[in-house]
């Protein structure tokens, strides 16, 4: 009597086993599930790689002309440019005002700027608004012009990627024909001044 009680419960667990919707469960289809999801989780990162490495294939090359593009700066002043030809120019983006590696970039240009000054024309460059630019000048008595950037179009024109809507920090040096002679792709804020200022020297 127990052996066939026994069996009579075996019996429709084996038949579960090898019923198409339980499949999932056997030891075969443990191990060819898997598979699929494998690759599913190994391709992100190379989609989600993609788009940086395109990005950053983009940035306006060595030996290109400056871009044809204006912007309004923390005083209200418009600046052309293409109209700064004839004074090397040094464009620096950065991600966001007042926040703490773009400030520290920012005071150790002030910091320099009698020297950048002399050799070249220095414009910071981010998508803040016009009042934010102006607070942060005014905070840290930033003597340089600070481009308002919200449309995006400067940094469009330069090549620089936008990550959550803010720019990768990029500076380019232009010589005085408009000319790209130096691209800092991966900027550390901490003594940028100087890499700045040894660029500039170069191009006596």
């Amino acid at each position: 009597m127990r052996m066939n009680l026994l069996s009579l419960t075996v019996l429709p667990l084996l038949f579960a086993c090898s019923h198409p919707e339980a499949a999932a469960s056997s030891p075969s289809s443990a191990s060819a599930n898997p598979a699929p999801a494998a690759t599913t989780v190994m391709a992100a990162p190379s989609a989600a790689a993609a788009p940086a490495t395109e990005a950053a294939s983009t940035l306006l090359a060595v030996g290109s002309q400056v871009p044809d593009v204006s912007a309004v700066e923390q005083g209200g002043k418009t600046i052309k440019l293409r109209e700064l030809k004839g004074k090397p120019l040094i464009v620096y983006f950065y991600p966001k005002d007042d926040t703490t590696g773009c400030t520290i970039e920012a005071k150790g240009i002030r910091d320099q700027y009698k020297e950048l000054k002399e050799r070249a024309v220095v414009l910071g460059v981010s998508t803040d608004t016009q009042d934010s630019h102006k607070a942060f000048a005014d905070k840290y008595s930033l003597p340089f012009p600070l481009l308002v950037d919200t449309s995006h179009t400067v940094a469009e024109a330069f090549g620089v990627p936008l990550n959550g809507g803010h720019a990768k920090r990029v500076t380019f040096v232009i010589d005085k024909d408009g000319k790209v002679v130096k691209v800092f792709p991966n900027v550390n804020p901490d003594g940028h001044a100087s890499e700045l200022l040894d660029a500039l020297k170069a191009l006596s």
